[in-house]
């Protein structure tokens, strides 16, 4: 980006609306989000019904962890005969 290019956003900046200022900002802080942030922040909506045994699968496991310590992320990964530079280089390599 030169420097003319951000005095450019700036004195469009400042041309904005009051009342779409709001708008503005939070376009802004979309284009600062991190690309699997942004596809999160983009995906459409859950639509599909929760089923009966969906629920009552999510109760069970909250009920399991009044009771229980989950397992770190790390020792599920390296049960699996993972290493986390392998997890960390094979989601840079999914975002790109």
């Amino acid at each position: 980006m030169t420097a003319t290019d951000k005095q450019h956003a700036h004195s469009l900046l400042d041309r904005v609306p009051a009342d779409q200022m709001t708008a503005a900002v939070r376009f802004l802080e979309f284009l600062l989000l991190s690309p699997a942030d942004r596809a999160l922040a983009t995906a459409p909506e859950e639509d599909e019904e929760i089923s009966q045994e969906e629920e009552e699968a999510v109760a069970r496991s909250k009920q399991w962890f009044k009771h229980n310590e989950g397992i770190p992320f790390e020792q599920v990964v390296a049960d699996l005969g993972f290493t986390m530079e392998q997890i960390r280089s094979a989601s840079k390599d999914q975002a790109a």
